[in-house]
């Protein structure tokens, strides 16, 4: 570490890592829209194969009840990268959404970037003299304040203000829309993962890096390569062919039908996507053991939100958890996270105690030598340490999602989950260690549980100031969390 790096790092007040103790380096993975059930790891049975999430799962910890900070992309984004919540900034709904749709009730306002006051990864990191990428699907702001050049990361590849890559955008010539050259036919997450190796070999004799590597996989549209689904096709002729694929959810508020959820892992084209992000996390984890990196190298594995379940297409189905992608059922917040953290994670493959995204930042510092002050998470080892420790974890989404989701609150105290309906103010109250499908409403037989747990969460909101949904003109007044709960 050069003389002038450390002045710097002295004059801003940024702790200085010692000669003999460096910080270890962090690669953290994201997967949109990768479902809790469709890893190996979480369910078994899956229709997908996933051995490489197994491998990691073996080499570190895979925590069974992880949650995002919301059941939609770039709220939890913002939780993963910067530690707060999105209930206080308001950034509670995928960046980009349009306005609510014509429901009885208007989705609460929010806004669409990421604040630039509150700091990411790379700007809590750069000071430390860690070299920082992000490879990826970002989503967090499209202006150019608000895209990762201006936010801390050094190299950036890929990560421009879109979604998801756009029809025929898995495969080069990638429609232009994250600047690629390539040769025609290039896979997108090959190529994400090989730009992430190649600035890790480039950059782990300088110093400790942050690579940030945010596959678009397993989003929509789904394009799968062709070897991987002629494969899936023939997995999926066990399936008895009329077998129902759907079941129906709920009526949620004036909808006039229910919302038709997948209850069967059969589709070529999205399982094919599925194993090709397990193909390149096995090339990412060769690629740390062949540089030597793997005994200095913190690896997490995470998901924005739930699998899709319930709307374009369905192509994933979430069992044995309720709902998927948009939903606060288990399916639509329960996500895969899987971490190796050297000198931390040995001792037992599985942890089942509540975890959060918001986790992963505190993680992130903790590796880096940092404390997670001015965070809404706490660093995963303690979880590692204390797998039963119980804690509260809070969720906010006031809107309708494009999913067929309903707007509410959720606390989840260890086993138990309470879920707020912000339309009537309805409670739910499931124990889901018991039933994580959620299918049986305890809040008329625990009527004393639900009620203490309804009160931390109006607490919660009101602190917060997350209030809920507004009325229309016309139509009736929404719930919102009493002053004095």
């Amino acid at each position: 570490m050069g003389v002038l790096v450390m002045l710097a790092m002295l004059l801003l007040g940024a702790p200085v890592a010692r000669a003999d103790d460096r910080p270890m380096n962090v690669v953290l993975v994201i997967i949109d829209d990768l479902g809790w059930a469709d890893i190996s790891p979480n369910q078994p049975e899956t229709f997908y194969r996933t051995p490489r999430f197994e491998r990691l799962a073996a080499e570190g910890v895979n925590f069974r009840r992880a949650y995002a900070a919301s059941p939609v992309c770039s709220p939890a984004r913002v939780s993963i990268i910067t530690g707060a919540d999105p209930a206080r900034l308001q950034t509670t709904e995928w960046f980009g959404s349009g306005p609510a749709r014509s429901e009885r009730m208007l989705s609460a306002d929010r806004i669409n970037w990421l604040p630039n006051h509150v700091p990411t990864i790379a700007e809590r990191l750069g000071p430390l003299g860690y070299a920082t990428s992000y490879v990826g699907k970002w989503h967090l702001g499209g202006a150019r304040r608000h895209l990762p050049p201006a936010r801390g990361f050094d190299h950036v590849v890929a990560a421009g203000r879109q979604g998801n890559p756009g029809r025929d955008g898995y495969f080069a010539p990638y429609n232009g829309f994250i600047g690629l050259e390539a040769p025609p036919g290039e896979h997108l997450p090959e190529r994400l993962t090989s730009e992430t190796i190649s600035f890790i070999r480039s950059s782990h004799a300088d110093g400790p890096f942050l690579a940030v590597l945010s596959y678009y996989h397993v989003h929509t549209p789904l394009a799968g390569r062709e070897d991987l689904v002629t494969n899936y096709h023939k997995r999926a002729e066990r399936f008895d062919p009329a077998a129902p694929r759907f079941a129906d959810e709920e009526q949620v508020w004036d909808r006039a039908e229910p919302r038709r959820v997948r209850v069967v892992q059969d589709h070529p084209v999205y399982a094919a996507m599925v194993e090709a992000v397990d193909e390149q996390l096995g090339r990412l984890l060769d690629a740390l053991e062949n540089m030597g990196l793997e005994e200095n190298t913190v690896v997490f594995v995470v998901s924005d939100n739930g699998g899709l379940s319930t709307a374009e297409g369905s192509p994933t189905s979430n069992l044995p958890l309720r709902g998927g992608k948009g939903w606060l059922y288990e399916g639509g917040l329960r996500v895969p996270l899987l971490v190796r953290w050297p000198g931390v994670t040995e001792g037992g493959p599985e942890s089942d105690t509540p975890v959060h995204t918001h986790d992963v930042f505190a993680s992130v510092l903790d590796a880096a030598g940092l404390e997670a002050e001015g965070t809404s998470g706490v660093s995963l080892r303690l979880s590692m340490r204390d797998r039963r420790r119980d804690r509260e974890l809070f969720f906010h989404y006031p809107h309708y999602s494009n999913q067929g989701g309903f707007p509410g609150g959720v606390l989840i105290d260890g086993d138990w989950k309470l879920v707020r309906r912000y339309e009537d103010g309805s409670l739910n109250l499931y124990n889901v260690r018991r039933d994580p499908g959620e299918s049986t409403d305890l809040a008329a037989t625990e009527r004393r549980r639900a009620q203490r747990m309804a009160r931390r969460l109006d607490r919660w909101l009101i602190e917060t100031g997350a209030f809920p949904l507004s009325a229309r003109p016309d139509g009736p007044a929404p719930w919102t969390p009493r002053s004095d709960p």
